[in-house]
């Protein structure tokens, strides 16, 4: 699909850098922003505010001061912006579905529950279908200025990441970067050896050279769709979640996937996402796949 960039905000130094981060994707991508808001009725606060009316007004006003900043630095983006009354978490997965990709603010240095509004942000990476960027306050704009990699991990088969690889290629394409795809690989318990998987093993000429051949496998369609994009390839024997942040220390945006599908305990980020969204340095994408 092609929809805009959607932006959530409110009145925090986070959700401002991701709303610059958004703009500047945006512009990349010739789409347009939408900037979202949402807003509920707090009875029982101060009387100066303690109308519907009046709390609405400072919502318009905090979204219309934030947006003015972007037009700014953006003249010629196409911006709208919603003042929604309504839940967060509803709101935003509500904008995500019509959008390209939603982008929110991470709070914090490392921890997952001060995105956004507490765990609004991880309740929309849980839920959505689109894919969704944390940005973190002071750190989005020096990695984009120093031209680094897009990390993005890999994994199983190829179609298993196809998404998530589609995703950081056209973002690397967008930016004129290089897409640096990592897979990493631990080595199996003994029985799951099979005389089949031996066999594959054992024509490949090892573990690792399997995962490579993995790895290079997966990538080649879109290598071949974007030709203009330059390919590292990463191959390397650890926890995944490890792996990709070692590999990130100096990405400008890092790229993982999430499973789509919702268990009996409900949508779930995953272990590896989770990870990265605690300790990553970058912005980080999380990619929804099958």
């Amino acid at each position: 699909m092609t929809g805009p960039i959607t932006a959530g905000v409110d009145a925090t130094d986070e959700s401002h850098a991701a709303l610059h981060w958004a703009a500047r994707e945006a512009v990349r991508r010739s789409l347009p922003l939408r900037v979202v808001h949402a807003w509920e009725f707090q009875p029982g606060v101060p009387s100066e505010v303690a109308g519907r009316e009046a709390q609405e007004g400072w919502a318009v006003r905090a979204v219309t001061d934030a947006v003015r900043a972007v037009t700014e630095h953006h003249p010629g983006l196409q911006v709208s912006t919603d003042v929604l009354e309504g839940p967060a978490v509803r709101t935003l997965l509500e904008a995500a579905a019509g959008s390209e990709l939603l982008v929110l603010g991470s709070r914090g240095h490392g921890r997952l529950v001060g995105f956004l509004l507490g765990s609004v942000g991880q309740q929309v990476i849980a839920e959505t279908a689109r894919p969704v960027v944390l940005v973190r306050a002071g750190s989005e704009a020096s990695a984009e200025a120093a031209g680094r990699d897009i990390v993005v991990g890999q994994h199983g088969e190829p179609e298993d990441s196809a998404d998530v690889l589609r995703f950081a290629f056209e973002t690397a394409a967008a930016r004129g970067a290089t897409v640096r795809a990592v897979r990493a690989w631990t080595l199996p318990p003994v029985f799951a050896y099979s005389p089949g998987s031996l066999r594959l093993l054992d024509d490949a000429g090892g573990l690792e050279p399997f995962e490579q051949k993995a790895l290079t496998a997966a990538l080649q369609p879109w290598r071949e769709r974007f030709p203009e994009v330059p390919v590292i390839e990463h191959v390397e024997i650890g926890s995944a979640g490890q792996v990709l942040l070692a590999a990130a220390d100096n990405a400008q945006l890092l790229v993982v996937g999430r499973r789509a599908h919702r268990t009996a305990v409900g949508a779930r980020i995953g272990s590896v996402a989770h990870g990265v969204l605690h300790h990553a340095g970058c912005p980080v994408a999380v990619v929804p796949h099958a």
